[in-house]
């Protein structure tokens, strides 16, 4: 799995994320101290194939979720829970986490990543509210 990975900051819980990511596959880390700017760089990195999944943390998860957003054919989701990561893959077909590198611990930032990683392909059921994303103006 090729993995794109950028954090706005640095601590205990991006180091374990990264060190996750780094077991799962091969991660590109994209460093740029502008959250918008990372987060459209992470986006930009998946829709242009050199990632088949990219993963972006900042203070709250949010901004870079937004920025990552305003790419067309991103679709990035802020999770904060495996449950939340999980099923944002399964029922909406996410290529992009986002989560906050401020209000997660290291232990449960990995069980989000994880979550995320391990739900690889979209519930059948849900591919025509999926592909209704890509006609939406």
């Amino acid at each position: 799995m090729r993995i794109v990975f950028g954090a706005d900051d640095e601590n205990e819980t991006t180091r374990a994320v990264l060190t996750a990511l780094q077991e799962r596959g091969e991660v590109e880390i994209v460093a740029d101290d502008s959250w918008p700017d990372l987060g459209a760089g992470i986006g930009r990195a998946v829709v242009d194939g050199r990632a088949d999944v990219g993963v972006v943390m900042c203070w709250t998860g949010t901004g870079t979720a937004i920025a990552a957003n305003k790419v067309p054919g991103v679709r990035a989701a802020l999770a904060w829970e495996p449950w939340i990561a999980r099923n944002a893959r399964l029922w909406n077909d996410a290529n992009v986490l986002a989560m906050s590198l401020k209000c997660l611990a290291p232990d449960v930032a990995v069980e989000v990543t994880r979550a995320f990683l391990d739900e690889t392909t979209p519930d059948p059921d849900e591919a025509a509210a999926i592909h209704r994303l890509d006609e939406l103006p």
